[in-house]
């Protein structure tokens, strides 16, 4: 490794004092430095101090190597010109990492199954640290709010760069806010978290290290939102920009150049139509064009860069710019390379698993493959932890059913209520889940916060096929041809098409349930499909019934509130009323209006999320939404349960899991860039 002094300005802020070397800290073994304002980082004064020593810097021998590999990449300056002038210092969780390694990772699809693999390199403002309660500085170095919540102020690192080169600045935050995430001509409808009481923010570069929300009503949980969400709080202007028509007044004219329509469409061909940070890049996008750009993906501050991509997969170096370094110096991470394949089947990813072929997995792993991946434990050198899942397999009717006959069925809440107690929910914890899991309702909120009467999570969760059928007579759904399965108040067949994503939710809880709801005379199907074929028919309002895992924590609520506002969640997780929120976006110029009940939780989410958590105005606003979303059943929980987290046994610094969960963006919290392979 080739070492570098601290710089001479940083000695001067440190009083030109000569220290010794610093420690090797690492949380196993803190050799007697105090913990940071943080835990388990420091800044580097803070460290220095702490351990009064002076910093000597390393660097990855394979680092230039791996810049090469960055088509479009200038020649790599030293280390003292890469790094922020102060890093954020990482303690390792077990011991001082080895460089080098590749990481092999599996998902679905380019735009399936990858948010697992996509944590692993992720960055956004801040974070969560690993006790899952406390927000830690990441890509801002600090943080504050005004007395009421309405400005929330980030002060950045002086020095930090994109992965090409180029300074990290308060503009490239104001570029995301104003020309990406309010931009409806790269992406459509701003998300919620973007928005305060539904109205936008706006946002103010104060200096080029300090940056400004403001927002029209207070909302404390803002910062919650960088904390635990993909969507990254910045982009690039210096590359962006120059398409961007906005920013640049003759990007059309560049972006023809390039074989584009317009600026708008080379933007996206970089950065996408949505915030989700796994749309393809030029390189699978646009392969007859991509020679011609100057860049194969847009720079990025995370650990790792693409470098090539195909509908086979992709490949990723480290980011020669990364702003963290362990306490001994060394600049992170310390996984040289990554390797992501895409596999569609279920079978096949799981024979992958098995054969040890794969470095870390949690998404789309249900309990039914845990007797099979424990059975093989040593001989494909991994290991599997069960950890307790937020999230639990959920079922949602589509009350904006096409078909009219259906949507008059599946609006009515009787039917759902009959739909709920239909299922043997005691049986699917033992037959699907070993008896590990908890049969409840949906509440929203998981865990279940204090301020939520308990017995919302046992709502309609009694397993009663004599209660089921009695409420299906009374609407109507009766058998009227005698073969044993009930119809449609008007005659038609009701058969309901069940299918499944095992990405979502595992295919034996559905069958369960099916035959559950057979027994008391309602007719199904269940077929597989693969997580894009689901999405796009959820998308298209296709679906008869929505079967995915749903439910988040306080902290996603506070920041995002969309799981209580139609269609209830984005494209990539669990929707439904598909016309409810085409009614929203539109602002009722298209879709079907939703009923009171639906109206009044979009408003009294505002509330919540205005009001500070713990206070009595927050718990009455978080009490209602329950009591709305639970009492009209628009989703019906099943069986809380455990789920598996498979890892390489080689792959060292890898904390115990608190839970195996999407809520807090997987291993966000367990700082991936001090993992490293020990093979």
């Amino acid at each position: 490794m080739r070492k570098i002094l601290l710089s001479s300005a940083a000695l001067m802020a440190m009083g030109g004092t000569a220290m010794a070397s610093c420690p090797a800290v690492t949380v196993a073994d803190p050799m007697g430095v105090a913990a940071g304002a943080y835990p388990q980082q420091y800044e580097l004064a803070e460290f220095q101090t702490a351990a009064n020593c002076t910093m000597e810097m390393s660097e990855n021998p394979d680092i230039a190597a791996m810049n090469a590999k960055i088509r479009g990449n200038p020649d790599m300056p030293a280390l003292a010109d890469r790094l922020p002038s102060e890093p954020l210092v990482v303690a390792p969780y077990e011991m001082i990492g080895k460089y080098g390694g590749m990481f092999n990772a599996l998902s679905n699809a380019t735009e399936a199954g990858t948010s697992d693999f996509m944590s692993v390199r992720h960055v956004n403002l801040v974070r969560y640290a690993d006790d899952l309660t406390t927000i830690v500085p990441n890509v801002a170095k600090s943080w504050s709010w005004n007395d009421d919540y309405t400005q929330l102020t980030f002060v950045l690192r002086e020095g930090h760069k994109w992965s090409d080169g180029q300074p990290f600045t308060a503009e490239d935050v104001q570029f995301w806010y104003e020309n990406l995430a309010l931009d409806p001509k790269v992406i459509e409808s701003p998300k919620d978290y973007v928005l305060a009481g539904g109205e936008a923010m706006t946002v103010d570069v104060i200096d080029p290290l300090t940056v400004r929300f403001n927002m029209p009503v207070p909302k404390p949980g803002f910062l919650a939102h960088f904390a635990n969400h993909y969507a990254q709080g910045f982009q690039p202007k210096h590359f962006l920009g120059q398409y961007h028509p906005a920013i640049n007044p003759d990007a059309d004219t560049l972006a023809q150049s390039l074989g584009f329509d317009d600026g708008y469409a080379l933007v996206k061909a970089y950065y996408g139509s949505s915030d989700w940070m796994d749309t393809p890049t030029p390189m699978l996008a646009h392969p007859d064009k991509v020679a011609n750009l100057p860049l194969d993906a847009a720079p990025t501050l995370e650990s790792h860069i693409v470098t090539s991509e195909t509908t086979e997969g992709r490949t990723f170096v480290a980011n020669p710019y990364y702003f963290k370094v362990d306490t001994a110096g060394n600049q992170l991470p310390y996984i040289n390379e990554m390797d992501e394949i895409f596999v569609g089947e279920s079978e096949v990813r799981l024979l992958k698993l098995v054969n040890g072929e794969v470095d870390y997995k949690a998404q789309a792993l249900q309990i039914d493959y845990v007797p099979l991946l424990m059975e093989n434990q040593e001989k494909g050198g991994f290991v599997v932890d069960l950890k307790p899942d937020i999230t639990m397999p959920t079922i949602a009717f589509n009350v904006t059913s096409e078909d009219l006959e259906k949507r008059k069925v599946f609006g009515d809440l009787k039917f759902r209520q009959a739909m709920s107690v239909a299922m043997n929910r005691d049986e699917i914890n033992e037959v699907a889940m070993f008896g590990l899991g908890t049969p409840q309702q949906y509440v929203g909120f998981s865990p279940t916060p204090d301020f939520v009467d308990p017995k919302w999570e046992q709502h309609f969760a009694q397993y009663d096929p004599e209660m089921a059928k009695s409420l299906l007579d009374e609407i109507g759904v009766v058998d009227k041809d005698g073969d044993g399965m009930r119809e449609l108040p008007n005659g038609d067949p009701l058969v309901l098409n069940l299918q499944v994503a095992t990405q979502g939710i595992s295919i034996k809880i559905v069958e369960l349930v099916g035959q559950t709801w057979r027994d008391v005379g309602i007719n199904n199907t269940v077929k597989e499909v693969t997580s894009d074929e689901y999405r796009s028919s959820q998308s298209s309002n296709q679906l008869d019934v929505t079967l995915w895992e749903k439910s988040v924590p306080l902290a996603v609520v506070l920041g995002n509130g969309e799981i209580f506002i139609p269609p209830y969640d984005n494209y990539f997780n669990m929707r439904t009323a598909m016309l409810w929120g085409e009614w929203v976006d539109s602002n009722g110029a298209s879709g079907v209006e939703p009923p009171e009940f639906a109206k009044q939780m979009m408003e009294d989410i505002k509330v919540f999320q205005a009001a500070q958590v713990g206070t009595p105005e927050s718990d009455a606003a978080g009490r209602k939404l329950v009591e709305t979303m639970t009492s009209n059943l628009l989703f019906i929980g099943t069986v809380k349960e455990q789920k598996p987290i498979y890892r390489n046994a080689a792959m060292k610094n890898v904390p115990e899991f608190k839970t195996a969960s999407y809520a807090y963006y997987r291993t966000y919290p367990y700082r991936p860039a001090q993992w490293f392979l020990d093979e």
